[in-house]
Parts: C-alpha cells; structure tokens; sequence
C-alpha cells in the first residue's frame, strides 16, 4: 500500500486508467466478433464500422496504433 500522497493518487488513476481500456478492448472484440461472423456484402460495410472502432481504440490508448493497423490489413475484405 503506498505511503505518499502522489502514489495514493496514481494508484487511483492507475485503476481509472485499467477500466477504461478494459472497457475499450472488450467492446473492441465483440466487435471483431461480430465482423468475423458477417458474410459476402455485409462484410464492406461492417468492415468500415469495425476500422472506425480500432481508430478509435488506438486513439484513447487501449491498443497501440500499430496493432490497429495490422488487424485492418489483415481483416480488409
């Protein structure tokens, strides 16, 4: 348990910080799920919901900009 008042807080921010990204990669898989799931022609236009999720995952940190491009360019219809 930290003594000092700055560890308090950065304790706290810490837990702040994990549900947040926790959140983000959960609702990040239910979208890869359901994009997997998709067939034929529903695939193009889940595939540009499922690029405006991993944009936006990778903006607020929750995965790295790179991991979000690599799944792009593999998923790409």
């Amino acid at each position: 348990m930290p003594q000092h008042k700055s560890a308090k807080k950065r304790m706290k921010t810490n837990v702040k910080r994990q549900l947040r990204n926790k959140a983000g990669k959960s609702s990040l898989k239910t979208a890869l799920k359901k994009y997997k799931s998709l067939s034929g022609t529903e695939k193009a236009e889940g595939f540009k919901a499922l690029q405006s999720d991993l944009d936006k995952a990778a903006k607020k940190g929750a995965i790295h900009k790179k991991r979000a491009s690599r799944l792009k360019s593999r998923l790409s219809p």
